[in-house]
């Protein structure tokens, strides 16, 4: 094991921020496995039970669709869900009557409503319903019939919060991931030439950094988006294209630094392109301070997402991104269920402190002038 990785590995809160941000990975590429409402971007709306209380839980009824979805393959329900084929109702309590099931609807906490549904209706399985006795179907329909807890509660379409948080953690990491690698192929290609060539080629890219870095962030975003479109990738773009100045700067000092170096004075007598000079002896030498960067832009990216959706002009409804569920619940802060909009606002603080720990524990592994 190479020695900043041993320094690395002491570094208890690098650490911690590599398992949080190593568990938010695992949880985005499965979060259909393991989300409770596993429909596309867990949309399942049960509007009866709106806004309600973590650890919720009701009964519920599943009937058939009219019309069934197509069906998908394991592929497409791991990356994008699959499409519900029935119906959740909620009920407070139910009884079988002959050939019908008599239940007393959930209307809101005070109120229920008598609803009959034949059981030939809600029948399922291979064997045709009339070669069963009542007793065997009543006993075959008692699975429509389940109880349901919401853990972090519903928001005010009656949507599951933990699913839609879990959901919610893909567009968090897709905007920092393509947004860091958008702006460290600007940031270092630009950086790299102006701090190797110097002379006017520097002072056109430093000219262009200052204007681009003048430029209040989010009101460029704002144009970005407004000039791109509203939507999810438009936002990857737009986040990307903002966040290449400060990797410039620092690359460019760092460049400036080594170029002057002798092994690269030695390379230019050997007749090496530049090109090569740059790719192949300067860049790998600044790798460290390119993961420090790279970590806290990871990071902005992700505060930068939540706001244009908390504005909305992020990723738009229904796709949930926690920005945009702390709009949608941030008025229940000042009512009875704070939590709803609590909930993503502490997941983004714990992924963006993971990776500022990260960056701040690659910093000082990466530091050449620390004790080995």
């Amino acid at each position: 094991m190479q020695p900043y990785w041993k320094r690395l590995y002491r570094n208890k809160g690098a650490v911690a921020g590599l398992v949080v941000i190593a568990a938010a990975v695992l949880i985005s590429i499965f979060a259909y496995v393991i989300a409770p409402d596993n429909t596309p971007n867990a949309n399942r709306m049960v509007l009866e039970i709106e806004g309600q209380h973590p650890g919720f839980r009701i009964h519920m009824l599943a009937v058939n669709k009219e019309q069934q979805p197509p069906s998908s393959s394991l592929f497409q329900k791991i990356f994008s869900g699959r499409e519900a084929s029935m119906t959740w109702i909620p009920i407070r309590s139910w009884q079988f009557r002959d050939s019908v099931l008599v239940v007393q609807r959930y209307v809101d906490e005070s109120t229920s409503r008598e609803e009959t549904y034949s059981l030939a209706k809600l029948w399922y399985g291979d064997e045709p319903h009339g070669a069963l006795t009542s007793a065997q179907l009543q006993q075959n329909l008692q699975g429509r019939i389940f109880t349901r807890t919401y853990w972090l509660g519903t928001d005010k379409f009656g949507r599951d919060i933990l699913s839609r948080l879990l959901i919610g953690t893909r567009v968090s990491l897709g905007v920092g991931c393509i947004a860091v690698v958008i702006s460290l192929s600007i940031g270092v290609l630009l950086g790299a030439v102006a701090g190797y060539f110097k002379g006017r080629t520097d002072d056109v890219v430093m000219w262009l950094v200052n204007v681009v870095w003048a430029m209040p962030t989010l009101l460029l975003v704002f144009a970005l988006t407004l000039a791109l479109g509203k939507g999810f990738w438009q936002v990857f773009i737009a986040v990307g294209l903002t966040m290449w100045v400060g990797v410039a700067r620092i690359i460019r000092g760092q460049v400036l630094a080594i170029r002057e170096l002798e092994y690269i004075e030695a390379a230019r007598a050997l007749g090496y392109g530049h090109v090569r000079i740059i790719t192949k002896h300067i860049l790998p030498n600044i790798l460290g301070p390119v993961m420090v960067v790279a970590a806290g832009n990871f990071a902005t990216a992700i505060v930068v997402e939540a706001g244009l959706s908390f504005l909305g002009v992020g990723v738009q409804p229904p796709q949930p991104s926690w920005g945009l569920m702390i709009k949608e619940n941030y008025n229940f802060i000042i009512t009875h269920n704070p939590l709803l909009a609590l909930a993503p606002g502490m997941a983004i603080m714990l992924l963006v402190l993971a990776f500022n720990l990260l960056g701040n524990g690659l910093r000082d592994a990466l530091d050449v002038r620390s004790k080995i």
